[in-house]
């Protein structure tokens, strides 16, 4: 299955298998796995670090805390599938590990340290960055973005409205208050992804 997939991820990256969109990957569910689509060149230097990180964290024996990264290329990165944490009100939330109702697993404050430390990670405490294994403990499934990605590359292009930022207000077609993704301070269109806005 993992080679169909690699081989064919095209086939794979279709609406019905859709399951979430950030600033630069779009990620469809096949089966146990997921293809992150690279829609910008960034989205590839976040699929190629999560490959690294994942790689060092198996050497740290932190791996169980991480969705696997089994392949990047330019176009794609494929990685295990796990449930999305879910969102507050339409809107994704910071992880407090003393607050959460979630189960925090073990050695999670370790994996984060060693994110921040060694890493160099930005924005790892945001719930949309997480999934659930079958336990219902959090997994680090967006885990790629480092601070110097964020800061060197990511902001012009956001603050130029090349890449989407995430603004929380009401959808101009469906009315519900939620996350948007709107391409600088100039772009008036208030509608949702649901709505028709990528």
């Amino acid at each position: 299955m993992l080679t169909d997939i690699i081989q064919n991820w095209y086939k794979y990256s279709v609406e019905e298998n859709f399951v979430g969109i950030g600033s630069t990957r779009k990620v469809y569910r096949v089966s146990d796995y997921v293809v992150k689509l690279h829609i910008h060149p960034i989205g590839y230097k976040q699929s190629l670090n999560e490959l690294d990180i994942y790689n060092a964290m198996v050497e740290q024996g932190l791996h169980e805390l991480f969705a696997k990264t089994y392949y990047v290329d330019e176009y794609v990165s494929i990685q295990d599938y796990y449930k999305p944490v879910a969102m507050r009100d339409n809107q994704s939330f910071e992880i407090d590990i003393k607050r959460e109702n979630i189960y925090i697993p073990s050695k999670y404050e370790e994996a984060m340290s060693r994110l921040d430390n060694e890493f160099d990670c930005f924005d790892i405490k945001d719930s949309s960055n997480y999934g659930l294994n079958k336990e219902n403990k959090l997994v680090f499934i967006d885990y790629g973005m480092s601070k110097k990605l964020y800061e060197n590359e990511w902001v012009e292009l956001a603050e130029s409205g090349i890449l989407p930022q995430i603004h929380f207000t009401n959808c101009s077609v469906c009315g519900l208050k939620k996350e948007l993704r709107m391409y600088g301070e100039h772009d008036g269109d208030n509608r949702c992804y649901d709505c028709g806005k990528e």
